[in-house]
């Protein structure tokens, strides 16, 4: 397991304490995490110390973690909880697990369902990140790398990931996380979920035609990753990992979206 930061470098009245140089590097290689006010870069840099004061880094089949690849990955998973109160509360949101497991790329996991008739089908699907619910992260180092220039394409694993941690604080993952008291002036958890999901589907509904004319008919390709037409509960990720780091180009896409996650990630 990888300690290193802990260890380096001593401890910060909210978790670790990050040296400049590294923190500068990330932030330079990551257009989206430069581009944020000084402001939310200090608030970033908070979550990120104590996040990596409560996680473990185990790199898999010998990988060495780095310093730098586990900070880069913590700034990642930490935008997502920048506007969501002081840190030890923000971070409740990852608190029912504890390991990230680094990969060097993408691998092979062998999956295996019971359809209706009770018959037992096993096969192997590809997987560059994986969030198991009260269990660990799986990402592959190749993706997370590469996040700094795929974001013009929307997507970032790292975020994708996250956010089903943050979709599983409601139970199974469906697409909409626990809301706030009062979200989008609702009364009620019942009207709360109902005011999400009244927006979040159609865009899914939406985009999901727009895959199938897209993959059967030639239509135009989505800018989206086609995997969140899978379901919604892949949807609602998927548009997250756009929505963080290509706000401009999401905005275009999905403008009835921005507001909704505004209201939630409290982006103003």
């Amino acid at each position: 397991m990888w300690r290193a930061i802990r260890s380096l470098f001593g401890t910060a009245p909210t978790g670790v304490e990050i040296p400049d140089p590294l923190w500068n590097g990330v932030l330079a290689g990551l257009p989206f995490l430069s581009a944020l006010s000084q402001d939310e870069q200090a608030g970033l840099r908070s979550l990120c110390g104590g996040f990596l004061d409560r996680k473990e880094f185990h790199g898999a089949h010998g990988l060495e973690v780095t310093d730098a690849m586990a900070l880069s990955i913590a700034a990642q998973a930490c935008l997502p909880l920048l506007h969501l109160g002081p840190p030890a509360q923000a971070l409740g949101w990852y608190d029912d697990f504890v390991t990230v497991v680094v990969h060097a790329a993408g691998v092979v996991a062998p999956r295996e369902v019971t359809d209706e008739a009770g018959i037992v089908h096993r096969y192997d699907e590809p997987l560059i990140g994986e969030a198991m619910d009260s269990g660990p992260v799986t990402l592959s180092w190749q993706d997370v790398a590469a996040a700094g220039d795929t974001a013009a394409e929307g997507t970032n694993v790292v975020i994708h990931e996250f956010i089903h941690k943050i979709d599983m604080r409601g139970g199974e993952p469906d697409g909409c996380p626990p809301l706030p008291p009062g979200f989008l002036g609702t009364r009620g958890a019942r009207a709360a979920r109902a005011a999400w999901l009244a927006v979040l589907e159609p865009a899914y509904e939406a985009f999901r035609e727009q895959v199938i004319v897209a993959e059967r008919f030639g239509g135009a390709e989505p800018w989206l990753d086609p995997y969140g037409a899978e379901a919604l509960s892949e949807f609602f990720p998927v548009a997250c990992e756009a929505y963080f780091v290509n706000r401009a180009r999401f905005a275009d896409e999905f403008p009835a979206l921005v507001p909704l996650f505004d209201a939630f990630f409290r982006r103003r």
